[in-house]
């Protein structure tokens, strides 16, 4: 403890300092012998930690006052010497210190764990998967880590080196008039280290481009537009990070029965005039099959009729939505002789004007024949 040299001398401030002095003194000292300034040089490291540590102690007005009183071997017990093992302890301690200087507040190798990026693909479902929710493979591409360097990018039997030009730190400052700006290392791209010999797979990247199959599990109630979020099944993330994750971008079919609207589900089912007049018990189409419902007598063209939660279930858990069975009047295109002359006679009971009976062409081949045999 004799040995250490005197906090005061360290500083380069006198015994009755003000803190602000102490604190400037400090922060010259820091900025000299940052490490990221000084770049593989284990002696700044040095001079960095021991500035670090007459600071602790002279910023302190009780460990100062004891210092002033017993030196170096009054500081023990609550009172003893910060022991800085690694730069990062100061940045833990001091770091607010260091927000004006351009610097990261840690130093040596930087922890570079990053999560991969996220993945986006679609799947299109017809309207009775999205109904009852179904399991579908989708495929797509991503990127692996390699097998042959299991990531690390260099061939197999090497390894990757510290990079010469940043020390291993990832970046460099560089001073531009007044400024002094801290960039990425353009030697090893930010990485701290650099690949002498890289993996013949992968070219150094440590991760390879594969096409995955992967089985998803769809909700029942989706529509176009929703989408489902797959965690982890993204890019792999870099020097250990967490993968990305995969969105799946949801799209629905039209149905040729069922028009959707929400949660509710519409269909148009034809029924004829005497139907419609007389009432009747006809099929509708549901998601679960065919079901008779009652027409009454009087239904007029364009009514609807509503079936309580005959429709989408909601994704969210809520209620299903409904069936809405929009009834339309289907007149046919041709008629038989029997059913002309009964709607005829319908028409003659309500005294509506309708169009006369138009004769058909092989009628008119009949009479034509007729009266040829007559002459």
């Amino acid at each position: 403890m004799t040995s250490k040299r005197d906090y005061y001398e360290v500083l380069g401030v006198s015994r009755n300092a003000s803190l602000e002095e102490i604190k400037r003194a400090y922060k010259k000292l820091a900025l000299k012998y940052h490490p990221d300034r000084n770049p593989g040089d284990p002696e700044a490291v040095e001079k960095f930690k021991e500035a670090a540590e007459a600071y602790e102690v002279l910023s302190n007005p009780e460990k100062r006052a004891r210092y002033d009183r017993f030196g170096h071997e009054g500081l023990s017990g609550s009172y003893a010497q910060p022991n800085f093992s690694d730069v990062q302890d100061i940045f833990d301690l001091f770091g607010d210190l260091f927000d004006g200087f351009g610097f990261f507040r840690q130093t040596g190798r930087r922890s570079r764990a990053q999560a991969g990026r996220d993945l986006r693909t679609s799947l299109t479902i017809d309207l009775l998967e999205a109904a009852g929710g179904c399991t579908k493979t989708i495929k797509f591409s991503r990127h692996e880590i390699c097998p042959t360097c299991h990531g690390s990018g260099a061939k197999p039997g090497s390894s990757p080196v510290t990079c010469e030009y940043c020390g291993g730190y990832g970046q460099v400052v560089r001073s531009q008039g007044f400024f002094r700006l801290q960039v990425t290392c353009p030697a090893c791209h930010g990485e701290g280290r650099v690949i002498r010999d890289p993996c013949p797979e992968c070219r150094g990247h440590g991760q390879v481009r594969k096409t995955v199959k992967l089985e998803v599990h769809v909700p029942p109630g989706v529509d176009t537009g929703m989408q489902l979020c797959l965690r982890g099944e993204g890019e792999p993330g870099v020097q250990g990070g967490p993968r990305g994750d995969l969105y799946v971008d949801l799209r629905v079919r039209e149905h040729p029965l069922f028009r959707r609207e929400g949660k509710n589900l519409i269909c148009r089912v034809p029924i004829t005039y005497s139907q419609a007049a007389l009432g009747a018990t006809i099929e509708v189409p549901t998601l679960k099959g065919p079901l008779s419902y009652e027409i009454p007598a009087g239904t007029q063209p364009g009514t609807v009729f509503r079936i309580r939660n005959g429709g989408m279930p909601d994704p969210h858990g809520g209620a299903a939505g409904d069936l809405l069975i929009e009834v339309t009047i289907e007149v046919p295109k041709k008629l038989s002789e029997q059913e002309e002359k009964l709607l005829r006679e319908l028409a003659e009971i309500e005294k509506t004007n309708v169009s006369p009976h138009r004769k058909s062409f092989f009628e008119k081949v009949r009479e034509w024949l007729s009266t040829m045999q007559n002459k």
